[in-house]
């Protein structure tokens, strides 16, 4: 097997002022072709830096693509780390400066600057891919036997980079076997009784099936992964232990191929043909959000109402004064009426709400940070719950109440 190591070079990165979405990208198109990334670095652009994190990578594994660090300004210094690390120099490329030219004058750019025309400056020694979308190239580098892809590190030039050329290109230079992975989601049954339960399956499973247990929330994913030569095969065979799985757990199992909960929300609802609102305080619009990204949702979501301030919460879902009075605004009596009267305003069969304190202070009514109530209303019947999560962040918190509410409305509507 192939092993990897990919490493993403900018300050900005270390800063936190840029989130590293190149890694999980790479990483997962990497996976579904065979190859494992066995460590990820995180660096500054500097050039001993990176040629000490390049000999740390090769001595990691045999792959090694660096993201980030080639573009046109001082700071940029990876391409001239790499020829210092494969005793090379850099030169003009001719089909380069070509290409580079060729994507200038496509967007208007007749004058090539002096530190665009850099760009096209490579080592000798690489293979040049060239970026259709931006003007740096991605560049190889071999050394006995083992590669260095150097990409840029604009997400929407790394993919394509990777998608179209990269892979391609490695599948034919190694006879790589193929990963696939089916999620079985359950809800329902704790992850240690789950065990239990499906101990006799998990031990015969073929020795080229792998299974991992990932709690999220009340949910547990069940992730099996096949290894294998042929990709056909490895569906057939997963879905076949599939099969021999859902007797033993039966209607516990809320979906076979599908990871995010919102998906599998969305496909139950237009299943059972159930239409679907919203009325959110603490969670700012997030659980809207959530469900409106999923494509076709429009059949089943009617709409939400983000009704923030109290005051708004009486004028718009008609909850009582004399609730927000006795009770406060976060109270299970309140998230109760907001549910019932977003029920009315969108006149649908279900209806969630949410009222809670997500910080970084206390709520106006003195409540304590990461207190928070929501109500599953489904038809004529509402559930509200109470959870306590002091110890999240405001965004964690926010992310974490919502993906948690449409779990547990998942949970109700598959036993109904």
């Amino acid at each position: 097997m192939q092993n990897a190591v990919l490493i993403t070079i900018g300050d900005e990165i270390l800063s936190g002022n840029t989130v590293d979405t190149n890694s999980n990208f790479i990483a997962t198109e990497l996976k579904n072709i065979g190859i494992k990334v066995v460590q990820i670095f995180t660096i500054s652009d500097e050039i001993e830096i990176i040629k000490n994190t390049l000999k740390s990578a090769f001595e990691l594994g045999n792959l090694v693509i660096t993201t980030g660090g080639l573009g046109p300004t001082r700071d940029d210094k990876t391409k001239k780390a790499l020829a210092e690390f494969f005793d090379d120099e850099i030169a003009l490329d001719d089909v380069t400066f070509k290409h580079l030219r060729s994507y200038m004058e496509k967007r208007g750019r007749i004058e090539i600057l002096e530190r665009n025309r850099e760009q096209a400056f490579v080592p000798t020694k690489s293979k040049v891919f060239q970026n259709h979308y931006g003007t740096a190239p991605c560049m190889m580098m071999e050394q006995d036997g083992k590669l260095s892809f150097s990409l840029p590190g604009v997400p929407y030039e790394v993919k394509p980079l990777i998608k179209d050329q990269i892979v391609p290109f490695l599948k034919d230079k190694f006879n790589l076997n193929f990963i696939t992975t089916r999620i079985v989601s359950v809800v329902g049954i704790p992850e240690s009784i789950l065990a239990d339960q499906i101990e006799n399956w998990e031990l015969s499973l073929p020795e080229n099936l792998a299974l991992s247990y990932l709690p999220v929330g009340t949910r547990v994913k069940l992730r099996l992964t096949a290894m294998g030569t042929d990709d056909n095969v490895l569906q057939s065979q997963l879905e076949e232990e599939i099969q021999k799985l859902i007797p033993i757990i039966g209607d516990n199992i809320i979906a076979t191929s599908e990871d995010k909960i919102e998906k599998i929300l969305g496909e139950i609802l237009s299943r059972k043909k159930l239409t679907i609102s919203m009325a959110e305080s603490c969670t700012g619009g997030q659980l809207s959000l959530l469900l409106t990204a999923i494509p076709g949702s429009s059949k089943y979501f009617f709409g939400g109402v983000v009704a923030y301030e109290t005051q708004k919460k009486i004028d718009l879902l008609n909850v009582s004064e004399s609730s927000v009075e006795r009770f406060t605004v976060v109270s299970e009596e309140v998230s109760s009426e907001m549910a019932e009267g977003c029920q009315n305003l969108f006149k649908t069969d279900i209806a969630l709400s949410t009222t809670g304190v997500a910080g970084p202070g206390k709520g106006e009514d003195g409540k304590e940070v990461g207190l928070v109530y929501y109500t599953i209303r489904v038809k004529n019947e509402s559930e509200t719950f109470k959870l306590f999560l002091p110890h999240l962040e405001r965004q964690d918190f926010i992310y974490f109440v919502s993906q948690k509410i449409i779990q547990d409305l998942v949970g109700i509507l598959i036993r109904k």
